[in-house]
């Protein structure tokens, strides 16, 4: 697996070039977003010509962000630049419907935080270490003295709270905190963020809640926790693909409780797993990746083929052959 490019390789080629498209993953979360967004003025700043993509567009509960109208879904004729920027995505795929909107390009450069990620692109910076690919991205903007406004700031303090639930994982750091203040420094209020990221949940969404927790699974003796969600539940409560970010966490509170599963029912005869996991000895990367996912030791997941309840069984019966290996 190649090495690392420098953070000032990967400055000298957003100077030395003019038009970009700034992506991210499917299904973007708040770091996704955050880091698009703050790439994208950034380089505005710079004077570049800018276009930012996502297969799902710019997520309701997150419109709060400054210049979230940037976001857009990919166009339907293909589009040259100069560079392709990757954000946040694991794996080349998970950009979607963006890859094949992109004509020609000459540079794509990939910053991420997953440790699944095998480098693709021609300019990489993986750091599995960060928490939060916004926190990579404030050290890029940071040392190599790119610009960095109060929208910017915004965008950056709501990538890495949400990728660390609200500087609460395992993976926070000291330095997480310290750019958390130096962001507080450049303007952020963290009591209306915070409130807007947190606090302002649409009623569908405990609808959601409420449906899940109602068919709440426990298995391994108490160890692992899960719900799954069919699509007529979705049509029954009218949510979003956005309203069940962040409900795994419901159950992976849960005392004794130490592997938590979502599985979501999606149309095409596909399943999304979503797997956390509150110690390292049960690496719930390594469970996705048995299902053509990746991701995180304690946060993962994966898309594969299949029946709902067909799935469910083979991914419960994979973690439950992972604890009896591992132990509790």
């Amino acid at each position: 697996m190649k090495s690392n490019n420098t953070l000032a390789e990967i400055a000298d080629a957003l100077r030395g070039h003019e038009s970009f498209v700034v992506m991210s993953h499917m299904r973007p979360d708040g770091d996704a977003l955050g880091c698009s967004l703050a790439m994208a003025l950034c380089l505005r700043q710079l004077g570049k010509n800018v276009t930012v993509w996502n297969e799902d567009g710019m997520l309701e509960k997150y419109r709060f962000l400054p210049c979230s109208d940037l976001v857009v879904t990919p166009p339907a004729e293909k589009k040259d630049f100069d560079v392709a920027i990757a954000l946040d995505t694991a794996v080349y795929d998970r950009l979607g419907s963006c890859v094949q909107s992109i004509g020609s390009v000459k540079l794509w450069i990939n910053i991420d935080h997953h440790i699944s990620n095998p480098r693709y692109g021609d300019l990489t910076y993986i750091d599995p270490a960060a928490p939060a690919t916004g926190q990579i991205l404030y050290e890029l903007i940071r040392s190599e003295n790119l610009p960095l406004t109060y929208e910017m700031a915004d965008h950056l303090f709501v990538a890495i709270s949400t990728d660390t639930g609200s500087f609460q994982y395992p993976s926070t750091t000291a330095r997480t905190y310290e750019i958390g203040a130096e962001l507080v420094k450049a303007g952020v209020n963290v009591g209306d963020l915070s409130q807007k990221c947190y606090e302002s949940h649409p009623r569908r969404r405990i609808e959601l809640l409420r449906e899940l927790l109602n068919q709440l699974k426990f298995s391994c003796d108490g160890i692992v926790a899960s719900f799954s969600l069919s699509l007529a539940a979705v049509q029954k409560v009218g949510a979003q693909p956005e309203d069940n970010e962040g409900l795994i966490d419901h159950i992976r509170a849960i005392e004794g409780v130490l592997v938590a599963v979502f599985f979501e029912e999606l149309p095409g005869g596909k399943v999304r797993i979503s797997m956390r996991s509150k110690t390292p000895r049960h690496d719930v990367s390594k469970l996705c990746a048995l299902f053509g996912g990746g991701g995180h030791k304690l946060a993962a997941g994966a898309r594969t083929t299949g029946d709902l309840a067909a799935v469910e069984t083979k991914v419960l019966q994979a973690i439950s052959d992972d604890i009896q290996t591992a132990g509790n």
